[in-house]
């Protein structure tokens, strides 16, 4: 897959997605931000934009998909299909880091739908950085996927669940399955 991206014109879009985000969150009645703590909410935290976080994923799709359970925050469980595991190489300049080929499950609802792939997940940067219950991400094919196809996976897209601003949302928690033994300094921050 060859990618021909304006890096500059991909930031001041990543910006604006920031920008529009943080808008909803301050003024939405759909807003997770309780009411009462709206007027002294001044945008999210995020990572510094890194094009090195944005990775293309080769998937191997699953034809008869598992039901995977998950468990929520309010202690629940949530059944959705795991239907391809998504596999990309993180390369860093920073020399202290390994470089490393990494996977990550996606998922749909059991239910049939034409939602996005739903690609919670932990790494190291969880309950220090980022939201102690871990992050998501959301994939949109342009049609469906076949083994071998790529995708791009672009971790500063990553956010973080509702239900780390207010009780009254349930997320499913990442499965084992989909921690990552390394950090993720893209996204959404959480402290």
């Amino acid at each position: 897959m060859t990618d021909t991206v304006d890096v500059e014109q991909w930031c001041d879009e990543l910006e604006s997605k920031r920008a529009e985000k943080d808008e909803f969150f301050a003024d939405h009645p759909q807003s997770p931000i309780p009411p009462e703590e709206r007027d002294e909410f001044d945008g999210l935290e995020y990572f510094e934009p890194d094009f090195d976080y944005r990775v293309h994923a080769t998937a191997t799709v699953h034809d008869d998909p598992e039901v995977v359970l998950m468990d929520t925050t309010a202690g629940r469980e949530m059944r959705y299909l795991r239907v391809a595991i998504l596999e990309f190489d993180l390369e860093r300049e920073d020399e202290d880091l390994e470089d490393g080929t990494y996977e990550l499950a996606a998922y749909q609802l059991e239910s049939p739908n034409e939602e996005p792939l739903f690609v919670p997940f932990r790494d190291k940067t969880t309950g220090q950085q980022s939201y102690e219950g871990g992050r998501y991400m959301e994939l949109a094919p342009d049609r469906d996927l076949a083994d071998g196809d790529e995708l791009v996976v672009d971790f500063n897209l990553a956010y973080t669940p509702f239900c780390a601003y207010s009780e009254t949302f349930d997320c499913p928690l990442p499965p084992e399955e989909n921690w990552l033994e390394v950090a993720i300094p893209a996204g959404e921050r959480f402290e």
